[in-house]
């Protein structure tokens, strides 16, 4: 029976046997499979919508892990104050956290990209305008900026996630500016303007492809970033809102009762977000040494 095999010089098998050297970042990936498959499937292995009242029992709250509610199934993880299992919760929490982390990452990248693009190609008094807008946004810290916003939109997951796009779209134009100035001076792009394509074609077919691969690796590290700034603008209050907790929001609540020994309603959570950055960070890290050549 013939089986299909990849080529001894298939980019994908280079790709995997370069990812595969580091034992760390193939089991980073495995974790990081094993939270997104939590985060999708939270509605099925989840014991209970930890947000449905009538599944919740006031009678459970703030029971230790390993306790048996009223029906006789065990809080793995324990209860928070209000009854709910922080199992679910933290599955709950992990879909709000990643949704946020990614959607925002994608858009930041989509308006750095076209940013970046138009500041490298047009040049002159278009890239200055530009680059200075990008500087000045820069120039200020993430959080304090992330902090403003949501004084002036308030808490809401469409009000965190436009915080976050506008932390990071300008860390995208840049390095996208910095790459599209290279590759505008290429030999290819001298070709393409001779043969009399236009500017939009030139940038989208020729500039476009060829600065995307580094922001792959860049944008998977900043997906890490942009969760642990939810988490800690939920922490704050200024975040998501009750009923959107995210996993930020469930170690805030806890914090408050950590001082009376019920560590778990923020060590638990807490603990799921720290496996979450760093598995995406380890993972963002493998990327860049196999798809770097200068690393190779």
């Amino acid at each position: 029976m013939n089986t299909a095999v990849l080529p001894a010089s298939s980019p994908l098998r280079e790709f995997t046997a370069g990812y595969a050297r580091s034992g760390i970042a193939v089991a980073a990936f495995i974790v990081l499979l094993l939270i997104l498959g939590a985060a999708l499937c939270a509605p099925l292995i989840s014991p209970q919508d930890p947000y449905d009242l009538k599944q919740l029992d006031i009678m459970d709250s703030k029971l230790a892990p390993g306790s048996k509610s009223a029906a006789g199934w065990p809080y793995v993880f324990g209860t928070d104050d209000q009854g709910r299992d922080m199992l679910s919760a933290i599955f709950y929490g992990l879909r709000i956290s990643l949704g946020v982390g990614v959607f925002a990452t994608v858009a930041a990248l989509a308006i750095g990209v076209i940013v970046g693009l138009v500041a490298a190609y047009a040049g002159g008094w278009v890239e200055a305008v530009i680059m200075r807008v990008v500087d000045l946004q820069l120039s200020f810290p993430s959080i304090l900026v992330a902090l403003i916003l949501l004084a002036l939109l308030g808490q809401g997951v469409d009000k965190i996630i436009i915080a976050l796009i506008t932390v990071q779209w300008a860390y995208y134009a840049r390095t996208v500016r910095g790459a599209a100035l290279v590759e505008k001076r290429r030999e290819y792009v001298d070709a393409a303007v001779c043969l009399g394509y236009s500017p939009m074609r030139i940038v989208l077919r020729h500039i476009m492809p060829n600065v995307l691969p580094p922001l792959i690796v860049v944008a998977t590290v900043q997906v890490a970033h942009a969760i642990a700034l939810e988490a800690t603008l939920s922490f704050l209050g200024l975040g998501m809102p009750i009923t959107s907790p995210s996993l930020g929001l469930l170690i805030s609540n806890g914090f408050t009762h950590l001082l009376s020994g019920k560590y778990w309603i923020s060590f638990f959570p807490g603990i799921a977000l720290l496996i979450t950055i760093v598995a995406i960070n380890l993972v963002g890290d493998q990327l860049r040494d196999v798809l770097n050549p200068r690393l190779k």
